[in-house]
């Protein structure tokens, strides 16, 4: 006789039925539309304040510093510089090495001056490089600095923070005759005799609005303090000209007087510039190998960047030809490490990135030898003589002598 413990019970022996689904726990319930439209009004209102106060602070420095600068008084050399209103990507560093090899290539002794962003320097002047050779690693100077000694040979290139100072070392050392300054148009400790604005053809001011709230460091109104208002790769109905049209006369010489002008300066004037980015040569990372710039057509291609504006990068790309199917983006001057080159897109072949960028990145980062590098080199119009303009102007107000 069976056991009852050997049989199975009636639950078992019958059919079973579908488990019941476990309940889903409690969504949290979405903001309220009312909330979510204080929310949103909260935070629009914090970064105009923010907008605010930086606007404020940037008059209080420029104010302040353009009264002390004269008191200082200049290094004995022409100075020019080259700046913009926007955070990054408006061109300024291969616009200013582009400036300076220029003026270098007429037979004047020219230094390019640089903050060294980004760099652990310490030193109030750092030789970059004399021209010739390169003295300072990345991890010094930032990539900036080696990205003006590239494109400009035969050019001295300094760092410090306090460009006063930079443009005395560069005079009484170097015998520099032209200082050009990367990035100097808030840099009001040090007078200059001319100032020359860029601005991204694309972008031009962005959204319009002051740092935290969007890309401005200064108001679009400060381009009545330019002596120059150099577009970059722009086209006569693009957004950057129409910013610059308010600011030059129809001829390109508007007179410009009050706040915008020096100290003890005659009527200026606010002029028009081309400039244009234009791809040179593509070479591996390694640097064994080089392949022309036709080789990218109809090839499809990832970008990897950490550039303020990597949709420049991507236009450039396009240009020639390729098709970009996989991008890696990173904040601008972002500092490499090799797993940023871990996990990339293993169905794409051909990574290209920026000259900036490949300044951080080991080659033995690149496994697969997967990454390429693109110059791109900047340039004036011939026709415009924008180099000559600013000889001309030099000598007229007597910082240069006649060669």
């Amino acid at each position: 006789m069976s056991n009852a413990r050997d049989r199975p019970s009636s639950s078992e022996c019958l059919p079973s039925s579908p488990p019941t689904p476990p309940t889903p726990p409690p969504s949290t319930p979405p903001l309220t539309t009312p909330l979510a439209k204080v929310l949103k009004s909260t935070g629009r209102l914090a970064l105009s304040g923010a907008a605010s106060l930086y606007r404020l602070g940037a008059w209080v420095d420029r104010t302040v510093h353009n009264r002390n600068a004269a008191a200082r008084g200049r290094p004995a050399c022409a100075i020019v510089s080259v700046g913009g209103i926007t955070v990054g990507g408006a061109g300024k560093t291969p616009v200013a090495a582009a400036l300076a090899r220029d003026l270098a290539a007429r037979g004047w002794r020219v230094t390019l001056a640089s903050r060294g962003y980004r760099g652990s320097n310490r030193e109030r002047v750092k030789l970059v490089s004399d021209g010739q050779r390169v003295h300072a690693s990345v991890s010094e100077v930032g990539d900036e600095a080696l990205l003006l000694a590239a494109h400009a040979p035969g050019v001295s290139v300094l760092v410090g923070r306090d460009r006063h100072w930079v443009g005395h070392h560069a005079v009484a050392v170097l015998g520099t005759e032209i200082l050009v300054l990367d990035d100097g148009f808030q840099h009001h400790r040090l007078l200059r005799d001319i100032d020359c604005v860029c601005l991204d053809g694309a972008s031009a001011a962005g959204s319009g609005k002051l740092l935290p709230a969007g890309p401005l460091r200064e108001p679009v109104s400060s381009l009545a303090r330019a002596d120059w208002i150099v577009i970059v790769d722009g086209a006569p109905s693009d957004a950057a000209h129409v910013l610059a049209e308010p600011f030059v006369s129809p001829d390109g010489a508007g007179a410009r007087t009050g706040e915008g002008a020096r100290p003890a300066e005659a009527v200026r004037t606010v002029r028009l510039a081309q400039a244009k980015r234009v791809p040179t040569r593509l070479v591996s990372l390694d640097l064994r190998t080089a392949e022309p710039l036709s080789w990218l057509s109809g090839r499809q291609v990832g970008l990897l960047a950490g550039i303020a504006q990597p949709g420049t990068l991507r236009r450039t790309l396009e240009s020639l030809g390729a098709e970009i199917v996989s991008e890696r983006r990173f904040a601008d001057h972002h500092a490499y490490e090799a797993a940023d080159l871990e996990g990339l897109d293993p169905a794409v072949s051909i990574w290209i990135t920026t000259e900036k960028d490949a300044l951080k990145i080991l080659p033995e980062w690149d496994a697969s030898g997967s990454l390429w590098v693109l110059h791109i080199d900047a340039g004036f119009p011939e026709e415009e003589d924008f180099v000559g303009c600013i000889e001309a102007q030099l000598r007229a107000c007597g910082r240069l002598p006649e060669h």
